[in-house]
């Protein structure tokens, strides 16, 4: 099944360039089965795996995914607590497979909010990734889209104070290269999962034109086989970008 699915991908092409992943059911799926919220986040580590390798299988070339939001610094403290130590170990454990895969690690948000541990940990995996070419991982952690887009405006008023960039100047692409995701091109589609239908504060300005698909599968039950559903699904759809379709 799933190799017929990585066939049919093959044949009806284009491949999405960039997908993003908002990781979305976790809780859900502990709850399901009477098990504590973090049971539900470990068991979402292997799901992570599955939609990497996936992704090289499939021959994406970015794919980025959406760990931990700003918002979600407001859980219980024991459950953040539970989630960062998930963080390093997650890191500790597949680190050396992204690097052998020719992963690329980028973290975007922000990090100064991570335990010393964490962060630590984040560093050690960018260095460690550095200059894999099979996929550019995207994890954002600590992320807000609004914050993201309010950062690169005090970036662009802070180049026009110093005289390094005029006013007239500012324009899309201005904003674009102050975001965390500069010289990353827009995701081409986005996956929900759980059936959620909403963007969730993440990647704001670069959904703009992205193909979106919403799965009801629970994170901790996403596989590669969900993934290449979604890109098989994208590849029926015509892109049109506001533009009338040829005749």
């Amino acid at each position: 099944m799933a190799a017929d699915l990585l066939s049919r991908i093959k044949l009806q092409g284009p491949i999405p360039r960039h997908v993003a992943i908002i990781m979305d059911g976790n809780g859900r799926w502990a709850r399901q089965r009477r098990l504590p919220r973090p049971l539900g986040h470990r068991a979402g580590m292997d799901a992570v795996r599955e939609a990497v390798e996936g992704a090289v299988q499939a021959g994406v070339g970015v794919l980025t995914i959406f760990a931990f939001s700003d918002e979600n610094w407001q859980r219980p403290a024991g459950e953040i607590a539970a989630l960062m130590e998930l963080l390093r170990e997650y890191i500790a454990r597949e680190g050396e497979r992204l690097k052998g895969e020719g992963v690329t690690v980028r973290v975007f948000g922000d990090l100064e909010r991570l335990s010393p541990a964490a962060r630590a940990a984040v560093d050690q995996v960018q260095a460690a990734t550095a200059g894999g070419r099979q996929l550019a991982l995207n994890v954002c952690l600590s992320y807000s889209s609004r914050a993201e887009i309010a950062r690169a405006a005090r970036l662009l008023a802070e180049d026009v104070l110093r005289g390094t960039l005029r006013l007239e100047q500012i324009d899309e692409q201005a904003v674009a290269s102050r975001l965390y995701t500069a010289g990353v091109p827009d995701p081409d589609l986005l996956i929900r999962t759980s059936g959620e239908q909403r963007v969730s504060n993440f990647l704001l300005w670069q959904l703009a034109y992205t193909e979106i698909y919403i799965t009801p599968v629970l994170w901790p039950d996403f596989n590669r086989a969900t993934l290449w559903e979604a890109i098989l699904d994208y590849q029926r759809r015509e892109r049109r970008f506001g533009k009338v379709p040829v005749a």
